[in-house]
Parts: C-alpha cells; sequence; structure tokens
C-alpha cells in the first residue's frame, strides 16, 4: 500500500524505467507467500536476482521464521515503536540500505509506505494487490469486489509511488468470481496469481529496456 488519495492531475512522464541492481529486499507482515515464492524462483534460479533480507513490522509473523528456514538474512522492525509514519519508514530505509538493496517488493505488507520509501528507491518498490487495480484499492481487496458484484478480479503489480495503490502498473491478470465465491475462496484463486506475477514483475524490470509513457508501463525495442 502506498500513502495517501492521488490529485486529479499527474505531470506527464515518458521515460525510461531504472534497471535496478540485483538486491532485492522484501516487506511482509504475515504469512509471507509471496516473500516465499520470490524466494523459491530464486533458488530455481528463475528470478535473476538475489533476496537478501526480509524486513517484517511484526515479530510473530509466520514469514519471518519460514525466511529464516530459507536461509535468508531477517529484521523485525515494529511500527508500534515508533512515534509516527515517517519515523519507521525511515528506520525501514536504514535497514534496507545496511543489506545494499536495489529493488523492493511489498509482499504482503500491511503498511501504508509513506514518500520516505518512494523517494529513497524511485521507481524500484514493487507492490503487489489482489485485485484489478485500479477498482478496489486498499484493504479488504475481496470484500469490496464481492460486495460490488463483479464477475472477474485478479492481482496488480504496480510501481509505488506516494499515493494509495495508485503507482503505474506492471503486470496484471485475471480470475473469474464464482457465485458461490466467499472472500477467502476468491483470495485462494487470487493468490495463485500473484505467485506468478510478482516474480515476473522482479524479472521484468531486471531485464530492462521498460518505460513510462503518462501512466502506461511500455517495453521498448533498442534504438
Amino acid at each position: 500500500m502506498s500513502y495517501e488519495l492521488p490529485p486529479h492531475e499527474h505531470p506527464h512522464r515518458d521515460e525510461a524505467l531504472p534497471v535496478p541492481g540485483p538486491r532485492l529486499g522484501i516487506l511482509i507482515s504475515g504469512q509471507g507467500t509471496n516473500m516465499m515464492r520470490l524466494l523459491e524462483a530464486a533458488r530455481e534460479g528463475s528470478l535473476d536476482a538475489e533476496p537478501v533480507v526480509v524486513i517484517s513490522n511484526r515479530a510473530k509473523a509466520p514469514g519471518v521464521q519460514r525466511a529464516k528456514d530459507a536461509g535468508v538474512p531477517t529484521e523485525v522492525i515494529s511500527h508500534r515503536a515508533f512515534p509516527d509514519r515517517e519515523s519507521f519508514d525511515r528506520a525501514v530505509v536504514e535497514a534496507l540500505r545496511r543489506h545494499r538493496v536495489d529493488l523492493v517488493c511489498l509482499a504482503g505488507f500491511m503498511r501504508i509506505v509513506s514518500p520516505v520509501v518512494t523517494r529513497a528507491f524511485p521507481d524500484r518498490v514493487l507492490n503487489i494487490h489482489p485485485s484489478l487495480l485500479p477498482a478496489f484499492p486498499g484493504l479488504r481487496a475481496h470484500h469490496q469486489a464481492l460486495d460490488r458484484g463483479v464477475k472477474v478480479s485478479g492481482a496488480t503489480v504496480h510501481l509505488v509511488d506516494e499515493y494509495l495503490d495508485h503507482g503505474p502498473i506492471l503486470l496484471q491478470d485475471s480470475v473469474p468470481v464464482e457465485d458461490d465465491d466467499t472472500p477467502d475462496t476468491l483470495a485462494d484463486r487470487v493468490r495463485e496469481v500473484e505467485h506468478r506475477l510478482l516474480p515476473e514483475a522482479v524479472r521484468r524490470l531486471r531485464r530492462g529496456g521498460y518505460w513510462i509513457e503518462g501512466r502506461r508501463v511500455t517495453r521498448r525495442a533498442p534504438d
């Protein structure tokens, strides 16, 4: 998630996305299933990036132990130990820099990210969100989808900016919403899409050749 609601207008962009280095930092708050898919892809040699640290804001998050078991360094930085969001984010940025992180993945990180993070890693923070953004940003996306009666939902990987679930979209894929779906059953199917999309988004950024044109992320052939 990111920081606040967007303004009505945005400056036009037409520029190449930076190609990040290979050192990956992963932020989690819970089970860490998307984190584990990144670690598995790295172990298989298909990620083209090296997870160098997993940071959680919750000491009891199951994903912390799962990362330790996988041999990845972990840090717990409790948001409750800080007086405000920005001071917490500064501590997170300091930890990422200690590990010389090039690219940051928010993989089920249930904290709003302030500009402290996005300015430290411009166009190098990815978020996975369980809806087809711009539909259903924020929390309880599956409840929102079912409440609105949509027939298709899905997952989105986007670049994080200072606005809530708003940055340019890198990848999306859909799943049908069944008549008997509950938030849990829909979440299970969307999670399968998330596990595929997030490693692919890392691969694409590492491959390079992507541009932001307005709000669109496109691939351009070399000149």
